[in-house]
């Protein structure tokens, strides 16, 4: 009786356990700021439906898996090596993968890509309602109509053949003084564009970072030192059209490598969330004991900018480091100075912060 009941027991779990078993998502952690939310987001991949490896549904998955919030499918209108073998118009990859998109609890938004020779490059039109209008030989024609239907458009890893073919021409001129060119790519993948970043901040570029990602993507959780490139999306509310509005409004952060890019308006408010220095427990007559968090799921680099603290802060990800200061003046509120190395305001240049540390 007893090895049927131990039976019965071993068989139920074997039938339960397909039953109980879940996907797993793996959360990226930068918190929000005071009136948005934080969304994190990958607004260029591809699929079969142009040079991709994948069938839609998949990057819905590694998207989902990987902590993502919002992604945009933006296959090549003009390359389509697979096409023999894969049918289907421009806004396919799109009606595949929005049922998954849906269950998956994913925002999901229209796009292409419009591919040129570079000069004058690659662009992404993202949250369309037809791809197929954009298909026309004239480059500045496709544009334009993306834009009549109140498409986001986005120049593409600008300088990846180079600065002197990633040059800025009329073409571009034309495009942005119509008001038809609405962002930059500063990171694509696994690079970083100085120019586009220098663009960004002179002309009031939204500044974008994506995988352009066409192999499948074998990544489950991100850490700091491994992770896909990817924009933080400042958003009003967690919908299609807060995304859309703030992407218009510029309010993006790129999480690139060990480093997170962007204005420093944002940067400024985001820094103050991630890291939080705790009021110290100990005193001394010369030094006083503190803790300080990392929230957020990047490595801090801090390089000491004044006179008080250590030369260099280390504070990893999602961490909490304890800290021995040295003071003449334990028993009164400190003011450190520091520049955050890896938050980065414009090509080489840190973000200046202060830690503040409060008094008895």
């Amino acid at each position: 009786m007893k090895k049927r009941n131990v039976l019965f027991a071993i068989v139920a779990v074997l039938l339960l356990a397909p039953m109980t078993r879940a996907d797993v998502r793996y959360e990226i952690h930068f918190p929000d700021l005071p009136g948005y939310v934080t969304l994190k987001c990958d607004l260029h991949m591809h699929t079969v439906f142009s040079d991709g490896m994948v069938w839609p549904t998949i990057r819905v998955k590694e998207a989902w898996r990987q902590g993502l919030d919002a992604i945009a499918l933006t296959d090549h209108i003009e390359y389509r090596p697979h096409k023999d073998d894969v049918t289907g118009g421009h806004n396919r990859p799109y009606e595949l993968a929005a049922g998954a998109a849906r269950t998956s609890n994913l925002l999901f938004v229209k796009g292409t890509e419009i591919t040129r020779d570079t000069p004058p490059g690659h662009f992404n039109a993202i949250f369309l309602s037809d791809v197929n209008p954009l298909d026309t030989e004239d480059f500045v024609e496709a544009v334009k109509r993306a834009n009549q239907q109140e498409a986001f458009v986005f120049w593409n890893h600008q300088g990846w053949k180079g600065a002197e073919r990633g040059r800025w021409l009329e073409v571009h001129t034309t495009l942005y003084e119509n008001g038809w060119l609405h962002g930059m790519e500063v990171c694509n993948g696994d690079s970083y564009y100085p120019d586009a970043h220098r663009w960004c901040l002179q002309k009031h570029l939204t500044m974008l970072g994506n995988t352009d990602i066409h192999d499948p993507d074998l990544r489950t959780k991100s850490t700091s030192t491994d992770h896909r490139t990817i924009t933080l999306v400042f958003a009003k509310e967690r919908t299609a059209a807060s995304l859309k509005e703030a992407l218009v409004q510029g309010r993006t952060a790129v999480w690139f490598e060990d480093q997170l890019i962007g204005r420093k308006e944002l940067l400024e408010a985001l820094f103050p969330r991630c890291v939080q220095v705790a009021k110290p427990h100990l005193r001394s007559k010369d030094s006083v004991w503190l803790e300080i968090r990392n929230v957020s799921d990047l490595d801090l680099r801090l390089q000491r900018s004044g006179r008080l603290g250590p030369t260099e802060l280390k504070l990893p990800a999602r961490t909490t480091s304890l800290l021995r200061l040295k003071t003449e003046t334990p028993r009164e509120p400190l003011e450190l100075s520091y520049t955050a190395a890896n938050f980065v305001i414009a090509p080489n240049q840190g973000l200046p912060v202060t830690l503040r540390i409060a008094g008895p």
